[in-house]
């Protein structure tokens, strides 16, 4: 390798004469410089440590990455910097480590980290020095972190989308095989409950009990059924232009019986006026259905039950926000997973009814939750009367969020 201008200054050190040393340190400023530069312009982060864990260097994409200050940064233990992450996870000397890591601030993140040790030559060190340094001997070690987050997000729905094929398969099958025989109980039911009429009352009284509880259990698996199949049989919504507000004072109108019983008070901020959009409004309204009753029932004890709606240039925004007790993290992931349910009686499939609607319709659902203080569902749908934007320039766009 063509030895750099660092390694030919070392080799002459001791022969510098002194009108040349600051030439010599605007020489080594002006490449220092340069790959800060280069290191700055990089979309992946750069973290480099010395053996003991302390931050040596880091560039903008890394400061960004962890909300660092990168001066502030500089000499202090990495596992301060980075909370969560431990030096051990890092320190290699047997060559590349790679893990994936996910960050919940400034933002949800999921990021990638490959970090290999850093090696120089023992008779550089020893000039520029004067320590003996042994062959092969890591002095530090450099952590590349790059972004996967969509790369993730995109993996996921892969997985879910062939999930949902197969059980989209299972349901004709599922729905046969069960369907047919619970039709041929309930119609035996009946046959039973003529009979029971023409029995004596105390009879009446001893099967009654029986043959009512049996057809609730038929009635339950039947519903059980229909959601199954509603979560996952695919339909085209029918768009018309509607307004969103109506849907909402709608969908809370047809639940307002089950909200008073459970003495829950709703609060409406509902923006206006709020142009429509293209949605189906049976399912949209199945959608508003499900979220709202998943509020209710995590508000056992009463609470608030707070609906907003409100515009961007982009999107018309619906969000639920209960005070009920919210979900955990690690059970955040799992939501919209077919059958997974945080309520003893729930089946886990209506939230899942929720995403496929809101997905149809081009749309996006964030969720914000903190353990015992409630859950917020923020429904994003696209407008449809959108117009073109010209977006800003680069430095133009770095202008404008200076000034924000």
């Amino acid at each position: 390798m063509k030895p750099g201008f660092l390694e030919k200054l070392l080799d002459r050190i001791g022969r510098v004469q002194p009108e040349e040393i600051e030439q010599l340190v605007g020489r080594l400023a002006q490449e220092k410089g340069f790959l800060e530069n280069l290191f700055n312009a990089i979309q992946e982060g750069i973290i480099v440590a010395d053996m003991s864990g302390q931050v040596v260097y880091l560039n903008s994409a890394a400061a960004e990455f962890f909300s660092l200050d990168p001066e502030d940064s500089i000499g202090r233990p990495l596992e301060q910097c980075i909370p969560g992450l431990p030096w051990e996870a890092v320190a290699t000397t047997d060559g590349v480590t790679s893990r994936d890591l996910e960050i919940f601030y400034p933002e949800n993140r999921y990021l990638n980290f490959y970090a290999t040790p850093i090696r120089v030559d023992p008779e550089a060190v020893q000039k520029a020095t004067k320590r003996q340094v042994e062959e092969d001997e890591p002095v530090g070690v450099a952590m590349i972190v790059r972004d996967i987050t969509e790369t993730r997000k995109s993996t996921q729905e892969t997985i879910e989308s062939e999930r949902l094929s197969a059980l989209t398969l299972l349901a004709a099958g599922v729905a046969h095989e069960i369907g047919n025989p619970l039709n041929s109980l309930t119609i035996h039911l009946q046959i039973m409950e003529r009979r029971l009429r023409k029995l004596g009352e105390r009879a009446q009284k001893e099967l009654g009990e029986s043959v009512t509880v049996a057809r609730d259990e038929i009635k339950r698996l039947d519903f059980i059924i229909n959601q199954f199949l509603r979560a996952i049989r695919p339909t085209t919504p029918e768009m018309q232009p509607t307004n969103i507000n109506e849907v909402i004072l709608e969908s809370l109108s047809f639940l307002s019986g089950e909200i008073g019983n459970r003495d829950i008070l709703v609060e409406t901020q509902l923006h206006e006026p709020l142009p429509n959009v293209r949605v189906d409004r049976n399912q949209m309204k199945q959608a508003f259905y499900n979220i709202i009753k998943n509020s209710t029932q995590a508000m056992s004890q009463g609470g608030i039950l707070h609906v907003q709606s409100e515009r961007t240039d982009e999107f018309v925004i619906v969000s639920f926000r209960d005070t009920g007790g919210g979900i955990s993290e690690e059970n955040m992931a799992r939501i919209f997973q077919p059958y997974f349910s945080t309520k003893e009686t729930g089946t886990g499939l209506g939230l899942l009814i929720v995403r496929r609607i809101v997905r149809e319709h081009g749309g996006e659902i964030q969720l914000d939750s903190r353990e015992g203080e409630g859950l917020t569902f923020r429904l994003l749908l696209p407008l449809f009367d959108r117009q073109v934007r010209l977006l800003k320039a680069g430095k133009d766009r770095d202008t404008e969020e200076e000034t924000k």
